[in-house]
């Protein structure tokens, strides 16, 4: 298992399915949660989240509120290591029948989102020894399925955001990477997909792994890349 110990690692999308289980995966291994959300804080965190940080009401598709968001966690913890990009959404319609309008939703809250959280926290990534971002991307960037044109779409500029970023940080010893999951085993997914095998998901604990060892020391050679991470998919 690698060990994240004392790492502060802030995680975007904090509050949701997906977010609490990344921050949960990080915690067993050592590292300080810090969660950032733009409704009000969950309820009643348990171990291992029981000391994280709750950033609460920020708007990352505004480029100040993320700054807010960095600034108050790094005051309150003392610096910061790392970056999960989790925030994001997902949208399905055809682009016969469905709206211009999804096309622009899809880029804010999945690449924007993405953009203003990074940019908020390069300074203090750089200030720590081996800073790291990891960006949760989605296995349809690399091909787009009936009524994902829009949500692809926004997946595959991630994808070209994390090369570009990491192309200009590799000097500086921060790393940027992506994961792409195919479908997560969250209570969401479950719902929406109920005759779905669930067994042949990722579970989000597996996804976890993964981006704990992208933030581990271990992952210092890779950066830029796009790790699939597909179960039985």
């Amino acid at each position: 298992m690698n060990s994240l110990e004392g790492r502060i690692v802030a995680i975007t999308g904090g509050f949701g399915s997906l977010g609490l289980a990344t921050a949960r995966a990080l915690a067993e291994r050592g590292a300080r949660v810090a969660l950032i959300g733009h409704g009000g804080a969950p309820d009643a965190l348990t171990a291992p989240l029981a000391d994280a940080c709750v950033v609460t009401g920020i708007d990352l598709t505004d480029a100040k509120s993320a700054q807010n968001a960095i600034d108050t966690i790094v005051q309150r913890m003392g610096g910061l290591h790392a970056l999960v990009n989790v925030a994001g959404a997902f949208s399905w319609e055809t682009v016969a029948d469905g709206s211009v309008d999804t096309w622009q939703s899809m880029f804010d809250v999945n690449v924007k989102t993405a953009l203003n959280a990074s940019k908020a926290a390069l300074a203090p990534l750089r200030a720590n020894e081996g800073g790291r971002i990891v960006n949760i991307g989605a296995l349809a960037a690399m091909k787009a399925g009936m009524g994902m044109g829009a949500y692809a779409a926004s997946k595959a500029a991630l994808l070209r955001l994390t090369e570009a970023l990491a192309e200009e940080l590799k000097d500086t010893g921060v790393t940027v990477n992506a994961v792409l999951p195919s479908i997560i085993d969250t209570t969401p997914n479950r719902r929406d997909m109920p005759d779905a095998d669930f067994s042949r998901w990722v579970k989000p604990e597996a996804l976890g792994a993964v981006i704990a060892f992208l933030l581990s020391p271990d992952a210092q050679c890779i950066t830029g890349a796009a790790i699939p991470v597909t179960g039985r998919v």
